[in-house]
């Protein structure tokens, strides 16, 4: 069952592997500006699995800031998987082990968390760690490529690729709105409310992760005061299996 599960993750994995691809290779390029190498640039996109926190990662390195600030500002922008790992928590098995959870909080994306919170019933960590596992290593290996490009390649046309990765979002998200009221309203209101924090005074100030973690706290909040999940929503489904 382990195993099953494990190959769903990853054949899950695999369009948002090659998304990732295509913008850590763009990102890899922002890292080679900084005066990274190919090697340093996989280890960095390894243990920061994040778009918006590798680009402030990579910009603060190359305006020279100290550790201790380059610190806080990739804690500030990834912020925001602290509550999906909370949210994907409350998914499991409360029979589940620590190790299993750490390790799916290491490797929580919002794509990968898309797909995880799709799933029916209890969550299976091999089902994440299917994602991870191809996820991750083409996040990685992209960053380096890129870094590797360097600047031969134009920027623009790279990033360019990127529009795929939203579409594969819109992807995860739709198929569940369409057969739940509720999170087709959620996924509405969100994005209404992410486009007038971009353009309010003040709020369209902070920083995108700031921005996303105040919209997922308030709207999430609300939702679950509004529509609790049942206890009997979380029965295990006949695709997840005993950790």
């Amino acid at each position: 069952m382990k195993k099953n599960v494990f190959l769903q993750g990853i054949r899950d994995g695999i369009p948002i592997g090659l998304g990732y691809f295509a913008v850590a290779f763009s990102l890899g390029i922002v890292a080679q500006n900084a005066g990274l190498s190919a090697f340093q640039g996989f280890v960095a996109s390894f243990f920061n699995v994040a778009s918006a926190g590798e680009y402030a990662l990579f910009t603060a390195i190359k305006e020279g800031v100290t550790y201790l600030e380059v610190a806080l500002i990739t804690f500030i922008v990834n912020a925001r998987y602290l509550l999906m790992s909370c949210a994907l928590s409350q998914r499991f098995n409360p029979e589940t082990k620590f190790i299993h959870r750490f390790f799916v909080g290491f490797g929580i994306t919002d794509e990968i968390f898309g797909i995880s919170i799709a799933q029916k019933g209890f969550l299976n960590p091999w089902y994440n760690y299917g994602a991870i596992f191809i996820s991750v290593p083409l996040w990685s290996i992209g960053t380096s490529l890129g870094i590797l490009a360097g600047n031969f390649l134009d920027a623009k046309i790279v990033s360019a690729l990127s529009v795929a990765l939203y579409g594969m979002f819109l992807a995860i998200i739709i198929p569940p709105a369409k057969k739940n009221l509720v999170i087709a309203i959620a996924v509405v209101v969100s994005f209404v409310c992410s486009y007038l924090c971009g353009i309010i005074p003040l709020i369209k100030n902070l920083s995108d992760g700031t921005r996303t973690i105040i919209l997922t706290v308030i709207i999430s909040s609300v939702i679950a005061i509004i529509k609790p999940v049942k206890d009997e929503d979380m029965e295990n489904s006949e695709n997840q299996g005993e950790v």
